[in-house]
């Protein structure tokens, strides 16, 4: 497992977990809206600014897997915001892991970040058990914060501080 700069290859492995609604449901885009063309504005988008750095994580005969990326990058406060999408076929064996382990090594080495941080839905019970087995530290609850298929959901907010790190 690896993550490299995004490819347009990897567009129908993303379009897969875009539209798959069990890996959809806690995201707040609207996957019937979803176009291939967006994908492909995003693949060709991934890398033009310094605030954003998106990755494909993929095996080692180089197939799409998923998406990590590193958000809103402060550089001034020295922190970004953590996310990680991935294809079902790559859920449950330690994939997750390892590339958080090389996103959370760019961003407090190569960027020299302080802290990354992320929100995810209340209700995401798996992903929050990923988050505080990975080290991620709860930070609190923002209540009805987000609207998720017409419902007001709660966003909980995790961090993982350089100085912290123990992983």
């Amino acid at each position: 497992m690896k993550i490299r700069k995004l490819e347009l290859k990897d567009k129908f492995g993303m379009l897969e977990w875009m539209i798959d609604p069990e890996i959809n449901s806690y995201f707040r885009f609207d996957p019937n809206k979803i176009s291939e063309e967006q994908i492909i504005d995003f693949i060709t988008n991934a890398d033009v600014n310094e605030k954003d750095k998106h990755f494909a994580i993929v095996d080692q005969n180089d197939e799409y897997l998923g998406t990590i990326s590193l958000k809103n990058i402060n550089y001034q406060d020295a922190n970004a915001e953590y996310a990680i999408s991935l294809r079902k076929k790559a859920m449950g064996n330690n994939i997750a892991k390892r590339a958080t382990d090389k996103i959370i090594d760019i961003a407090f080495k190569e960027l020299e970040l302080h802290k990354v941080y992320l929100n995810v839905i209340s209700s995401n019970t798996r992903a929050i058990r990923f988050y505080e087995k990975y080290g991620f530290k709860y930070e609190g609850e923002f209540a009805e914060h987000v609207i998720i298929r017409g419902k007001y959901e709660n966003l909980k907010w995790y961090s993982i501080i350089k100085s912290c790190q123990n992983n």
